[in-house]
């Protein structure tokens, strides 16, 4: 790993733990692993929390360290371990009864959060079929929430954030609509109808299809954030090759709500990732291969993340999603999309300003 810089060489070694297997952990890892200084371990560790992987990570980190005889690195990983277990054991403790208080005002869904199980994300994300009024005053009622402060795109997207007393994260909650301005309804009622249980360290909850699951992935990576993260690379491929994925529903579900070359797209960059580390990509059929726009070699990491090229590749798929939503005759909809590129000029313009888009985005 030498000549590239400390954040690409713990992206590396992250993506090696997690996608080459046991097999791929052999001794050159394990000596690379041993070697990290204390510093390398705070960058690691950082990545791994940005990225959603750290329990999936960070246990066979600790193995490697203990057989190259750094028991001092060692118990610092698991003292990491430790921490990272109990915020996601206290953060189950909350989502379980909240989302039991919100089904008093409608149907509801786990979105994006439970997806990276054994890890968890960094907010609670929750989907209602509800009113916006009923889940505000629930969440005040029930949990003495209070209301963090709403952004245009916030609002846009009919979504809100709750800050909850001896809850660290924040708990999103989208009510009625999916996506950056609250475009997709069509992927919305689709989630709705077939999600299905689950039951994770005891808790129980509701959680989109895989189907559901993999559009909203890609609502929230190709369509709003423009990156992606390992736990997305991670979570969807195990996914794929689970088998579980109905791929012609995939489809329909795609191109009625225009993200289907998206979708596509997203696939294949996460397929030719795994084939960086594994020698072979995921089992994608050709109906997805022939429709995605492009590929891995597009993806950059930057700023501890793999970046998507926004010209002309996003633009593409954004000017795609508006006219599917247009034919539609999903006017409303239509005219809720098409303000997106002023929310991102306003949200860059603030940010350059004050360093924070959170007021706009």
């Amino acid at each position: 790993m030498n000549g590239v810089t400390n954040s690409t060489k713990c992206l590396i070694l992250l993506s090696q733990i997690l996608l080459e297997g046991d097999g791929g952990h052999g001794e050159e890892l394990s000596c690379v692993a041993a070697c990290l200084s204390r510093g390398e371990l705070l960058d690691l560790s950082a990545l791994a929390n940005s990225h959603h992987v750290t329990m999936r990570t960070f246990p066979a980190l600790r193995q490697m360290m203990t057989l190259e005889g750094n028991s001092q690195s060692a118990e610092w990983i698991e003292n990491e371990v430790g921490k990272e277990r109990s915020r996601i054991q206290n953060a189950l403790s909350f989502l379980e009864p909240i989302c039991g208080a919100l089904e008093e005002a409608g149907k509801v869904v786990v979105i994006k959060s439970l997806d990276h199980w054994p890890d968890l994300g960094s907010d609670l994300d929750l989907y209602a079929d509800a009113e916006g009024g009923d889940v505000v005053a629930i969440m005040r009622r029930d949990f003495q929430a209070e209301l963090a402060e709403r952004s245009w795109g916030d609002r846009l997207a009919n979504k809100w954030n709750f800050v909850v007393p001896g809850l660290p994260e924040l708990v999103e909650v989208h009510v009625g609509r999916l996506g950056q301005t609250g475009e997709q309804i069509a992927v919305a009622q689709s989630l709705v109808a077939r999600s299905r249980s689950t039951q994770l360290a005891s808790h129980a909850f509701h959680v989109p299809a895989p189907e559901e699951r993999l559009a909203i992935s890609t609502l929230q990576r190709m369509y709003r954030h423009f990156y992606i993260r390992l736990c997305d690379i991670v979570d969807n491929a195990r996914l794929v090759e689970s088998g579980a994925v109905d791929y012609l529903y995939l489809r329909s579900l795609g191109q009625s709500a225009g993200l289907w070359d998206g979708l596509a797209t997203y696939l294949v960059i996460i397929s030719d990732y795994v084939k960086l580390y594994r020698g072979e990509g995921l089992p994608l059929p050709d109906l997805v291969r022939s429709a995605a726009r492009f590929g891995g070699k597009e993806i950059v990491f930057r700023r501890n993340f793999l970046r998507i090229p926004l010209l002309p590749h996003s633009a593409k798929l954004y000017a795609s999603e508006l006219t599917r939503l247009l034919l539609n005759g999903e006017i409303r909809n239509t005219l809720r999309l098409s303000l997106l590129p002023g929310l991102a000029t306003a949200a860059a313009l603030e940010f350059k300003l004050t360093g924070s888009d959170k007021g706009v985005w």
